[in-house]
């Protein structure tokens, strides 16, 4: 089913329709490499695929302004991977871990209150909550059988040069230096599940996606090397995204409520779920990184496009997925498997469209 009001919004859609990504369907490359490994020039040690993987589904969509559904395209129901989607999930995911108090301080050391050797000796012992949020951690090790070093030089997005990726180099002080590190969002999903004290797809569930009333049709899924004892009990700590496999496998439908979720800033029905000042924080640009936020991008700094609003943030996933929200003229759309070429367009078509309404 396509649906889409007006002929400005109909345009959007067939941008959509017309810039499939070209990942092949079933996730992996004909000489059999994972769509992952090819993406970021992997090879060699770290680099098996230990997660679940599923083939991925069509183009699709859907575009909310001020809460009520506008358009829509392709299946929104269907469960895909969403790869680093996943990441703000993550972030909003503190921000409950905050509420509770498991958070007291975001600058308060990780190790202070997740025992163990992962944030533990005179380098790691020092990275705090904001550090590993902010993506500028340098947490140094392997968790769950993944080395730090495989994302050591690592670029994203069209253009990136990732001839480097995976040659070790001297880590920084925590809080110095930014770099997109897979392994180390994988210790911060670790150091929450450790707060929680349970899986936090149950957390994840309970707290944010049934009040808001997702499908149960989504899934968090880590590795087969990411199983874990607590409590006499056997669970699994999740990923930051699909790289190795694994992650936030959900409809596009279920985005959008989590979109307009967060576009309200943490509440729904009147409830405040997250706390009142999280996303303001959430959405404060790193020193490392002007368009970075607490696992969310923002439309800051000199990248940022002048065609859309300064106040727009996103979050955004390989193959080309992107939730992306304008809370000053409530504007949530989510795009599934757009080729990243073609987003920017799509958002200023979209924009152009619904700004003035």
């Amino acid at each position: 089913m396509t649906f889409a009001a007006t002929p400005a919004l109909q345009a959007v859609v067939d941008h959509a329709l017309a810039h499939e990504t070209d990942w092949p369907r079933s996730m992996y490359h004909p000489d059999g490499a994972y769509v992952g490994n090819r993406e970021w020039n992997e090879s060699g040690p770290w680099t098996e695929i230990v997660g679940p993987v599923k083939p991925r589904g069509g183009s699709a969509g859907v575009i909310l302004h001020r809460g009520q559904r506008v358009a829509d395209w392709g299946d929104t129901t269907r469960t895909d991977m969403t790869f680093s989607i996943a990441k703000s999930y993550l972030s909003v995911l503190a921000g409950l871990a905050v509420k509770d108090g498991l958070i007291t301080d975001l600058d308060a050391p990780v190790g202070d209150s997740v025992p163990g050797p992962h944030f533990a000796g005179d380098h790691n012992g020092r990275i705090t909550w904001r550090h590993m949020l902010q993506m500028n951690s340098e947490w140094r090790g392997e968790i769950f059988g993944k080395d730090d070093q495989v994302d050591h030089y690592r670029q994203i997005g069209p253009g990136a040069d990732n001839s480097r990726k995976g040659q070790l180099r001297k880590v920084r002080p925590p809080g110095s230096h930014y770099e997109y590190n897979d392994v180390r969002v994988n210790a911060l999903a670790y150091a929450l599940l450790m707060r929680f004290g349970r899986p936090l797809p149950e957390v994840l569930r309970a707290r944010i996606m049934d009040p808001i009333g997702a499908s149960d049709d989504w899934r968090w899924e880590g590795y087969s090397t990411s199983w874990i004892e607590m409590a006499g009990r056997r669970v699994q700590s999740v990923t930051g995204g699909g790289h190795w496999g694994g992650g936030l496998f959900i409809g596009a439908d279920d985005h959008a409520r989590f979109g307009q979720f967060i576009c309200q800033n943490g509440q729904w029905n009147g409830a405040q779920i997250l706390p009142e000042g999280w996303m303001q924080q959430a959405l404060t640009p790193t020193p490392t990184l002007d368009k970075y936020g607490f696992l969310w991008w923002l439309n800051r700094g000199a990248e940022a496009d002048p065609k859309l609003p300064e106040t727009a943030f996103s979050a955004q996933g390989a193959g080309g997925h992107t939730i992306w929200i304008a809370p000053k003229h409530d504007i949530v759309a989510v795009m599934r498997w757009l080729a990243p070429t073609a987003t920017p367009h799509f958002l200023r078509q979209l924009f152009a469209a619904l700004a003035d309404h």
